[in-house]
């Protein structure tokens, strides 16, 4: 699995919407969408701290590394 993305998590805990969100982050919906829904390659700092300023939250809040399961 890697690194799973909590964004939706977190946003549900705070009660704000995605584009309440992206408005006071300073992100296009599109690409707040995409880190939601854990399709993202990759994150800024920069937007990551802009995330956790506005959720008032951690980076590990968001981020979570799941080992890949042997088969």
């Amino acid at each position: 699995m890697g690194i799973i993305i909590n964004l939706d998590v977190v946003m549900a805990q705070r009660k704000i919407g995605l584009k309440d969100l992206a408005q006071e982050v300073d992100i296009t919906m599109a690409n707040l969408s995409i880190l939601k829904n854990n399709k993202a390659k990759a994150i800024r700092f920069t937007t990551l701290e802009a995330i956790c300023r506005a959720l008032k939250c951690q980076p590990g809040d968001i981020l979570e590394y799941v080992e890949d399961s042997e088969e």
